[in-house]
Formats: C-alpha cells, structure tokens, sequence
C-alpha cells in the first residue's frame, strides 16, 4: 500500500526512543541556549540494573510471570509512575479524573470500526493495563504518561510545557523542512498511531491547511482524541479519526504526502516494522 502522494516523496517522521544492549543507552535532551534549539547527548540517562539480559533482569522477568506477584508489582510501579509525574508537575490523577468523569464514553459510537480484527499482540497485557489499549484508564491517562516520557527525556528543561514545545517543536520542523525540500505544499497527513490524538494535534496546529487523519487501533484513545478536539474548538479543516490497523487501514493509497509516526516504532517486533514499512 503506497500513501505518498504520486508526485511527491514521502515525508515519515520516526519518533522514538533510543534502545541499545548498553548500560547506558538512553537518550537525553540537554536544553541550548536559544529556546528553540536542543542538542541530544547519549550515555546521560542509565539503563536499570534489572533491564537488559542479566540475571537480575532474568528473576525479574520470572517474577512478573507469576500473576499474583505480578499484579503487586505493577500496582507498584504505577504508584510511583503517578507520584514521580506529579512532584514533576504533571497533574496525572487530575488529567486522569477530568477524563473519566467526561462524556468521553459518547464518542466511542461514531469512532468504533467493529469490522476491526485486532491482531494477537494486541490483545497482550501492556503497559501495566491488563486490557492494554483497549481500556478507558490507558486512553484517560494516556497523555499525563506521555509528558511524563517527555519530561524525563528532557530533565534540563524550565518546565513540563517547554519541555513539550522543544520535544515537538523539533519534530514538526524536521517535517517541515524535509517535505518542503522534497515536496513542496502539505496537504494531506496521516499520524499513524496517533494514539489520545496530542502528535495529531501538533500536525494540525503546525500545518492549518492542510487536511490531517489521525489513525490508531485502540478507540477508547480515538474516543478521547476526539473529545479533545471538540472542546479545542472548530478548525478550517477538521482532524477525521480513523479506527483501523496501521499495516492494513483500509485508507486510498497514494493519498498522503506526509505520514507520521509518534511513540510507535519503539514499541513494535522486527515483524511488526515490516508490517509498517510494506503499510507505507
């Protein structure tokens, strides 16, 4: 399936965290003098010394394996994620709350594709849900999770905010510049696993006249984007919101110039990139 438009190149935006066999492997973000500029050092944020093949990191695998302690520790590790957000200023229970107390539950009827087959891996436990993505309380805290990753990717920072505007900022003007080179006008962009929709909203803001799809296979989080999007207020063009599987979604081909990927590739198999790479 080809998405690029037939007379422009194909503008894909990789965004993901970095992962090595090394102790220290991460990426971090150390802020520059001018606001708008960050420079990326490696080596600054350590690897846990449960992670990675090691024999601690082996008991630990085989901990978690058993459900009863299993469920122990991902409450724990929940708790300390909340904690950790909020002394970083990042309201993740009120976020969560104002969410779960919304009339969120009313857009699941217009944004559910109930002929969507979810593939196996999907269905697997994630992220300390046990539903995964289909849940409401993966979709209602989904973004206080996400300026959490950014926050801690970005220690350097003033605040949570400028943390974000950096971290995006440089993601959409990497996409601006490389589609102008390449292509010239962004017209139509699709954000693949676009997830509660803040990547998609970043496109929107970032390129108002252009028409942008927001696509992710979990419509409890399409149900949350799409929340957010009308409280946000109305736009020239609308983000349409599509329920489907990245690597078969059902979109025209050759109807985009821009595809983009938020916090995806990380999380995916070697299998599963192939998946996307033949998607796109």
């Amino acid at each position: 399936m080809a998405l690029c438009a037939p007379t422009q190149k194909l503008s894909l935006a990789f965004y993901a965290e970095t992962r090595s066999t090394r102790t220290k492997q991460s990426t971090t973000v150390r802020m520059a003098a001018s606001s708008d500029v960050a420079t990326y050092e490696e080596g600054q944020l350590e690897r846990p010394k449960w992670a990675g093949e090691t024999p601690l990191s082996r008991l630990v695998g085989a901990l978690i394996s058993f459900k009863p302690i299993s469920a122990v520790l991902k409450f724990g590790a929940r708790q300390v994620l909340i904690s950790t957000a909020e002394k970083n200023d990042i309201p993740w229970r009120a976020m969560t709350k104002e969410i779960l107390e919304s009339d969120v539950y009313k857009e699941m009827e217009s944004i559910q594709n109930r002929s969507v087959v979810y593939p196996d891996y999907y269905l697997n436990p994630f992220h300390a849900y046990d539903d995964g993505n289909l849940s409401w309380l993966a979709a209602a805290e989904a973004e206080a999770a996400n300026l959490s990753m950014t926050r801690r990717a970005m220690p350097y920072a003033s605040s949570v905010d400028k943390a974000n505007d950096v971290m995006r900022g440089n993601w959409l003007q990497a996409i601006e510049k490389h589609h102008q080179q390449y292509a010239g006008e962004t017209r139509d962009i699709l954000d693949i696993g676009c997830s509660v929709g803040v990547s998609t909203k970043c496109l929107a803001d970032k390129f108002p006249s252009a028409k942008v799809t927001g696509l992710d296979l979990s419509p409890y989080f399409l149900a949350v984007a799409q929340l957010k999007e009308k409280k946000g207020g109305p736009r020239k063009n609308p983000i349409s919101w599509v329920h489907a599987i990245g690597e078969d979604s059902g979109l025209p081909s050759k109807s985009f110039d821009v595809v983009s990927l938020s916090y995806v590739v990380c999380l995916l198999s070697n299998s599963e990139h192939l998946s996307v790479e033949r998607c796109l």
